[in-house]
């Protein structure tokens, strides 16, 4: 199955899960981390990157990498800032 298809299957039953109050509360509390690891995962494929090629742009481990796509790690804003830069990016920052 393609990356692409795996990431459309998540949302399909990631919008049936949301319909439990208990899952919909935890869900929320982690939101951003979710996020910022879809967009990690989605610019990789986007550019034909693995976890250890954009590590390597990034000036981790792949292991760092992994970790953040998989919401194990709260990255910090200047990892967040390297990881951005190398796929030729700026990160913004809003509340909204």
């Amino acid at each position: 199955m393609k990356a692409t298809q795996q990431l459309d299957d998540l949302d399909k039953t990631l919008e049936v899960l949301l319909k439990d109050p208990d899952f919909r509360k935890e869900w929320e509390k982690s939101e951003a981390e979710y996020q910022f690891g879809r967009q990690i995962i989605a610019s990789r494929i986007a550019n034909k990157l693995s976890q250890r090629g954009l590590a390597k742009k990034v000036g981790t481990t792949q292991a760092v990498i992994s970790r953040i796509e998989n919401m194990t790690v709260s990255p910090s804003l200047r990892m967040i800032d390297r990881i951005a830069r190398a796929f030729g990016k700026t990160v913004q920052i809003k509340f909204v």
